[in-house]
């Protein structure tokens, strides 16, 4: 193995093999450095809502819609596992071996499309959860893409800025040959951000000539796209508009909204749903919550948090218990936007909302889902209500190709438009087959996978 390259395994890897290749590299580098790997356990992740729950949901749609089984099996199945061992210096001189893994679920619509996220527990099984709920996302969003995602097990605010930049640059070398404009487009994700994304598109340049559109989520003076960085939360807005409307007959401003997560996604949520007149009165993160049953005041909290400052140490609300807890608080609308598997069917008994918006990837388990359906509240499911990044990654990458870009104005617009014209069509189909929402947003993305599949003949 050349030191400065990366050793791809395709389909995975034996993880007993990590402890002689690290011996070997030991031998071969001697004194020159001291090397550690990082390949953590391969489980599946709850963080991530195990793929059977997903694939659940999908078989269920596929039920409805009488797909015939030989397609049923290439539509659930991932087109391609990638493993990826990335040798990176370190600041101390020693050498670490961290590990990498891309999925590539399907690309019948379009090229590949899913973040990058740098997470200790970002395991292959997780990895290929978030791929397969991918495919289902950009297809209800009717964006040209398919379903990928990737993940680096490791802890991204353990290393310098100079040694995330180096891991960021190995993972391009190992992955380059899978990646590219018309093949797989990665995004910001768990534990990367716009600066990991220019690392992405400066490196890949350099193998492969000038390439703005082989990543979307870059800074917006380096081929960026305008409202990408608040795109999921300001969907989360739109959702809940459409949502509410037609749902529960009421609006944004007659809402109260509970809001675990205070993130990328929670926190522009928030902001959002704030500025439109909600009743934003809990919100919590995973260090702490706060509570007002009269409404927080969204932009003091976020000045509060900008200046280091906790969601326990908030004046303009008190303190309350994080964790399930947090989740039965009374409210109209709650909005899990944090971590995956969090409304099991215990949780899910206890729930005292009238409706849920699934901010957060896979917050729901099967099981949760089936109280739910019992119960009688109205979910809207994470493959619609968390589509504004991908529909704006889509805006992103088609701006980079035509060498363009567009205002703010002028995104949000067509994000608002993709928003309810999906929202319109999933409650069109819950009602024409008495459907849940979430079983209605799952046809509405296997009918066009399949039909995709069909057309270009998929035996």
């Amino acid at each position: 193995m050349i030191p400065s390259q990366a050793s791809t395994l395709i389909n995975g890897i034996v993880p007993g093999a990590l402890g002689a290749v690290a011996a070997s590299l030991r031998q071969r580098w001697g004194a020159l450095s001291t090397l550690r790997t990082h390949h953590g356990q391969q489980r599946r992740q709850m963080s991530a809502g195990a793929p059977d729950d997903i694939n659940s949901f999908v078989r269920e749609a596929m039920e409805i819609l009488e797909i015939q089984p030989d397609l049923q099996e290439v539509v659930l199945n991932a087109d391609r596992k990638l493993s990826v061992q990335l040798r990176v210096p370190m600041d101390s001189g020693e050498v670490e071996i961290f590990m990498a893994h891309r999925v590539q679920h399907n690309n019948s619509r379009g090229p590949f499309k899913g973040g990058f996220k740098y997470h200790p527990e970002a395991s292959r099984d997780d990895v290929e959860s978030l791929a397969n709920l991918n495919t289902w996302k950009t297809a209800v969003m009717d964006v040209p893409f398919g379903g990928a995602k990737g993940g680096v097990m490791v802890d991204p605010s353990a290393l310098s800025a100079r040694e995330l930049e180096k891991l960021t640059r190995k993972l391009v070398q190992g992955m380059k040959e899978v990646l590219g404009p018309w093949t797989d487009i990665p995004a910001p994700d768990i534990g990367t951000d716009e600066r990991v994304m220019a690392w992405v598109f400066d490196e890949f340049s350099k193998h492969k000539g000038f390439s703005p559109a082989v990543v979307t989520g870059k800074p917006l003076h380096l081929h960026g796209s305008h409202g990408r960085d608040t795109a999921t939360g300001r969907g989360v807005l739109y959702a809940a508009r459409e949502f509410l409307k037609a749902s529960l007959y009421t609006n944004v401003r007659d809402t109260s909204f509970v809001i675990q997560g205070f993130g990328k996604v929670g926190g522009w949520a928030a902001r959002f749903l704030h500025e439109a007149g909600g009743r934003i009165i809990a919100v919590a993160d995973s260090r702490g919550a706060t509570y007002n049953e009269k409404g927080l005041d969204i932009p003091r909290l976020t000045g509060h948090m900008a200046r280091g400052g906790s969601l326990t140490e908030y004046e303009g609300g008190g303190p309350i218990l994080t964790g399930p807890n947090f989740l039965t608080l009374p409210c109209d609308v709650l909005i899990p936007a944090a971590l995956g598997g969090v409304i099991n069917a215990k949780v899910a008994e206890r729930l005292q909302c009238k409706a849920i918006i699934e901010a957060a990837n896979a917050p729901t388990t099967m099981d949760g889902d089936r109280v739910l359906r019992e119960r009688g509240i109205p979910v809207l499911p994470d493959i619609y209500a968390n589509g504004g990044g991908v529909v704006v990654s889509f805006f992103e990458w088609v701006q980079n190709l035509q060498n363009f870009q567009w205002d703010d104005e002028e995104v949000s617009r067509k994000l608002d438009r993709h928003m309810t014209d999906a929202y319109h069509q999933i409650n069109m189909l819950a009602t024409d087959h008495k459907v849940p929402l979430r079983v209605a947003a799952f046809l509405l993305a296997v009918k066009r996978v399949a039909d995709a599949e069909r057309h270009r003949g998929f035996d």
